[in-house]
């Protein structure tokens, strides 16, 4: 049995009136380790340590340990210690549950699992074609881990900086150059705002720039993170359908040509995989400055191209500060890593900064310092550059096998872009039925209706290949053709 060195900290309830120190004390230990509040294995202190800590007599506390000892509870062995043994802690009575405040009523009540979410069978172990993850074993955590080392001993090259809810300086110049090189974005160190993620950027930004029942377009099928963060502010999504070429903005000047804003994935849209043309980008950037409306770009997937120049950011070419642009690390190093960035207008970035004082004053220097430092010294030049020859290789092998096993089944489109890419159903089956067909023969393809706003089923799922090897792609395949049959 494992046995842990407890500093036995633990809350001892007050003493009835009419009870003895050695009974209550008894109660109190004997209790704690039949709930598991002392797990098996615990060290307990000495009987003198025990007794100075708690202000009792060291008799009590020998007279309790001897008994616990006697019964079972405990072990002790002279030059070892006192531990406590494994014992079955107490189940809780299921059928005496207490019905909840009404606080937690109301909040049960008021909020639901988002769509992409509900009865959605996760595996605990990536599976073809899981279509959120990189190749994580490809990732060089051994500089990752030199250069972490680096800054745990010499703490005060991170720890010292000043407090600025922007985020870690050099890690912003090293983002600003980055951006500016490789997606030719118009920007400073002192637009660039550090975050948790994808997420924690739009919840703030909805949350800033939004009202209740402010209109706010949306591309459909579209991110459903988005739609959550602009739901929880009330904002009213209007959901533009996307084509060929992108977001349709003829098509939303219809809906609501009014919206307060928009929010685009333009690189490599989500979760159709098409970029959007120049002609739309054109019209989106002119429409935002007529209206007075803010653009949030989600630059997805950007660094991943297998064909062609890459797209530059839909902000290198906003003349009005209509842009803002959001991005992270998840997808290009790993996604534990909780490392995001948002470039604003100059004339926000104040408001912003004002605004995000309402949730935190800092931010985690520690890791920002890691990255930077893993940006700076050109690692992830590099990584970059490894993975998209690894990831075209992987979406080759699943094109090649797709029109091997899934002819008048399935038609994987032709984009060469992103982690993953889509099947159009050409069996007649719907989304949902292809993925649970697949999720039968233990095959993850989501199905796209999962995305959509108010867009008829585009009969389609999502085809991850980024964490797979080719043989397990090719494995799938045979699996996902047997379910699509």
């Amino acid at each position: 049995m494992p046995r842990t060195i407890s500093s036995f900290e633990f809350t001892l309830k007050k003493r009835p009136q009419h009870q003895t120190l050695t009974n209550w004390l008894y109660g109190e230990l004997r209790n704690a380790i039949l709930e598991g509040r002392l797990g098996s294995g615990t060290r307990l202190p000495a009987s003198r340590d025990f007794a100075r800590q708690y202000g009792l007599s060291r008799g009590t506390v020998v007279s309790v340990f001897e008994r616990l000892l006697d019964e079972g509870y405990i072990s002790s062995k002279v030059g070892f210690g006192t531990w406590v043994n494994r014992v079955m802690p107490v189940q809780p009575n299921q059928q005496t549950t207490s019905t909840p405040p009404a606080y937690i009523r109301s909040v049960i009540s008021a909020y639901v699992r988002p769509k992409p979410y509900v009865d959605l069978v996760w595996k605990e172990q990536s599976h073809p074609f899981r279509a959120a993850d990189p190749a994580i074993a490809e990732f060089p955590s051994e500089v990752w881990g030199r250069i972490s080392a680096k800054h745990a001993r010499n703490f005060r090259s991170w720890l010292d900086t000043p407090g600025d809810g922007r985020g870690y300086k050099p890690l912003r110049d090293a983002i600003a150059d980055y951006l500016r090189a490789s997606r030719g974005v118009r920007c400073s160190s002192e637009q660039i705002m550090m975050v948790s993620g994808i997420q924690q950027a739009l919840d703030l930004l909805a949350r800033l720039l939004l009202k209740r029942r402010d209109p706010v377009w949306m591309e459909d099928p579209g991110y459903f993170g988005a739609s959550v963060a602009f739901g929880s502010v009330g904002a009213r999504i209007i959901g533009v359908p996307v084509d060929e070429e992108g977001l349709s903005v003829s098509a939303g000047k219809k809906l609501c040509p009014h919206a307060k804003g928009v929010y685009l994935t333009p690189a490599h849209q989500f979760p159709l995989g098409v970029t959007m043309s120049l002609e739309r980008r054109m019209a989106v950037l002119n429409w935002a400055s007529r209206a007075g409306a803010f653009v949030i770009e989600d630059d997805y997937d950007s660094e991943y191209r297998f064909e062609g120049q890459p797209v530059p950011a839909l902000q290198s070419l906003d003349e009005n500060s209509n842009v803002i642009l959001i991005g992270s690390f998840s997808k290009t190093l790993f996604p534990s890593l909780r490392l995001g960035y948002i470039v604003l207008p100059p004339s926000l970035v104040d408001n912003f900064l004002a605004f995000r004082y309402q949730t935190d004053f800092r931010n985690s220097n520690f890791d920002q310092a890691v990255l930077c430092d893993f940006i700076v010294d050109g690692h992830l030049a590099r990584h970059l550059r490894r993975m998209r020859d690894l990831y075209a290789s992987r979406l080759e092998a699943l094109i090649e096998g797709g029109n091997e096993y899934l002819g008048g089944l399935l038609e994987i489109s032709n984009v060469r872009a992103g982690l993953y890419t889509v099947g159009f159903l050409k069996n007649g089956m719907t989304s949902r039925e292809a993925e649970k067909a697949a999720a039968a023969r233990g095959v993850e393809a989501i199905g796209i209706d999962r995305y959509t706003l108010k867009r008829p089923d585009p009969k389609g799922v999502l085809l991850g290949f980024a964490a797979h090897t080719e043989s397990a792609i090719r494995q799938a395949l045979i699996q996902l053709s047997a379910a699509l049959s």
